[in-house]
């Protein structure tokens, strides 16, 4: 093992670079919360310079996967679709499998420069968590409670808010509202088989009224449907943990453009076209699972150095006045204040812990269990 690969093992290199989210994240949540007064005078330049300051976060995260684990991303798709990224309005409809899936799409976004003006139907739970939830807030992320008939009026507000939205967004939507995991997969096909439809293999039931609701939002803003459907090689299960630690994993996305004046504009007939795709989706994930590859020209974009430059600049405002400070502290020889420090390390350690298991399949929602028991 090298010294970097070592160095990327050891627990206090995690906790630096938690800090340093962290904090730095608290500071672009202020600096957000000092813009608002920009609402009234300028709507659109308060959102061109929110987009800016959620770069600044979320590319510390783009930055370990892309430069700290080295993972790689390759998609397969065709030259003309690959030619309109960045260029358009789009919904984005993902597989949540992966612990790691919205951090493959965040890498994507950024290497095409629409990162921080992407969207998410987001639970109305993420609000109150720190940096993440707080960040979306300025982004006007929509957030559900996830019960249609409290979401109805919320979510369509919330959707045409964004039809003159300045920066070319990728609003990306979990159709099947919950990450993937046996028991819940077990639950949605005896819904599927109780209504008739198609049962899928590697794939949740898509719950159909967000799908449809925001196609008809904003239709004349967004340009098409992205369907992304996502895998890694070597049938391998990543984890934030595990890019933290440096390991290097292969993602490979299929990626499929569908004109938004392809899908039907009644609300029924646009359920039936996202069933219709979602067995489409499994039929590709087979097709993985056997040859190992997608249909579709391979394309690697490059990796833009913009992440890495972020994030130095944040660990060298934030880590040289904290090493001065515990130097000071441990100078000093007072109990007190050592035990004081200790306690403030192990609040941080705990903190970007909890962080961290936002994104871990078994401490994920429960909704699907119950919920998939329900019409839609």
């Amino acid at each position: 093992m090298g010294f970097i690969a070592f160095l990327k093992t050891q627990f206090i290199v995690h906790l630096l670079i938690g800090f340093v989210f962290v904090v730095s994240g608290l500071i672009i949540n202020f600096i957000q919360l000092c813009t608002l007064v920009l609402w009234p005078i300028n709507k659109q330049l308060y959102r061109r310079v929110n987009c800016r300051l959620a770069y600044s976060l979320w590319s510390q995260l783009v930055m370990l996967l892309e430069w700290w684990s080295g993972t790689e991303c390759t998609l397969f798709s065709d030259e003309a679709t690959v030619k309109t990224f960045g260029k358009e309005h789009v919904l984005i409809i993902l597989n949540h499998n992966f612990e790691i899936d919205f951090l493959c799409g965040w890498t994507m976004t950024e290497r095409f420069g629409v990162l921080g003006s992407s969207k998410v139907l987001a639970k109305r739970e993420l609000l109150y968590v720190p940096l993440i939830g707080w960040t979306w807030y300025f982004l006007e992320i929509v957030f559900c409670k996830r019960k249609w008939e409290e979401d109805r009026d919320t979510v369509i507000e919330g959707l045409k808010r964004l039809a003159d939205y300045p920066e070319y967004m990728w609003f990306l939507l979990y159709c099947e509202g919950t990450r993937f995991t046996e028991t819940k997969h077990r639950i949605s096909m005896e819904v599927a088989e109780s209504k008739g439809l198609p049962k899928l293999k590697y794939h949740l039931l898509p719950r159909t009224k967000g799908f449809t609701t925001a196609v008809q939002c904003l239709r004349g803003t967004v340009s098409a449907v992205y369907d992304v459907t996502l895998n890694f090689r070597g049938n391998k299960n990543p984890s934030l943990l595990g890019i933290l630690y440096g390991k290097k994993y292969e993602a490979d996305m299929c990626v499929r453009r569908f004109p938004l004046e392809d899908i039907p504009q009644d609300e029924k007939e646009a359920a039936n076209w996202l069933h219709k795709l979602y067995q489409e989706k499994d039929a590709l994930q087979e097709m993985y699972n056997q040859e190992g590859v997608f249909p579709g020209k391979q394309f690697k974009p490059p990796r833009r150095p913009w992440t890495l430059l972020n994030f130095l600049f944040w660990a060298t405002v934030l880590l040289s006045p904290l090493f001065t400070f515990g130097f000071g502290v441990f100078a000093s020889g007072s109990p007190l204040l050592i035990l004081a420090f200790l306690g403030l390390v192990g609040a941080a350690s705990f903190g970007v812990r909890r962080l961290i298991g936002v994104t871990e399949i078994e401490k994920g929602s429960s909704y699907g269990n119950q919920e998939f028991k329900k019409k839609e």
